[in-house]
């Protein structure tokens, strides 16, 4: 997974790939308010300093003779149009989360900007970490899908870790570790004080299998 992990298991330094998440930004077209045409990602040809970067970024694990190699960069959801294109017989585990829990801490995704994704900038910051993952959200929902993608929920993996890892080992097809996990970390939201809802999580909430409200 990388000749470098940082503690949370991501391949570093990401700086490569945050550039490649914003080469393709490029041809992301903001059509007002939480609307973005990404349509061009799926029939240009993939912008050559992308695929520059992205190699740059993973040559450790594309040198890599292990049977089993692959990388975790949750930025890389950022670039995932073009990702999928350059391997499309990867295997995909998409890790979905309670938006109203993921928007209560900061994340390197908080403003979009950072990442040449135009969009209604606002001062509430909770409120642009909420435009950021709906933008992630329907950018993954909106590509095609590679052969073999796997979509996972983070509380089922807290909660039910065993069954949610017999469905990742028979997916990837290898054995898979074992992990401390903790399930205060399920539904923070509820006993927030702050805002952490917004009326644009509710198609979401629904597809994921989410509960609505308190």
């Amino acid at each position: 997974m990388g000749n470098r992990l940082n503690t949370s298991g991501d391949k570093v330094p990401p700086d490569d790939l945050y550039e490649a998440c914003r080469v393709m930004a490029r041809h992301v077209r903001h059509a007002g308010g939480l609307q973005w045409d990404t349509a061009a990602l799926h029939e240009m040809e993939i912008d050559p300093e992308f695929v520059c970067l992205v190699e740059s970024y993973l040559r450790d694990v594309l040198d890599a003779k292990d049977e089993h190699k692959g990388w975790k960069l949750p930025e890389t959801t950022l670039a995932f149009p073009w990702i999928a294109r350059m391997f499309p017989d990867a295997k995909y585990l998409f890790l979905v989360r309670d938006p109203r829990d993921c928007i209560l801490g900061g994340h390197v995704t908080d403003d979009l900007r950072d990442f040449g994704v135009d969009y209604e900038f606002t001062d509430d910051e909770r409120e642009r970490r909420a435009i950021s993952w709906k933008y992630q959200y329907d950018l993954v929902n909106s590509t095609p899908k590679p052969a073999n993608f796997l979509t996972l929920r983070f509380e089922d993996f807290i909660l039910a870790q065993e069954r949610e890892l017999g469905r990742m080992e028979e997916f990837l097809g290898m054995e898979l570790a074992r992990i401390v996990v903790r399930p205060e970390t399920v539904g923070r939201w509820k006993s927030d004080a702050g805002r952490h809802d917004f009326d644009f999580f509710a198609p979401a909430l629904a597809e994921s299998g989410y509960p609505l409200g308190a």
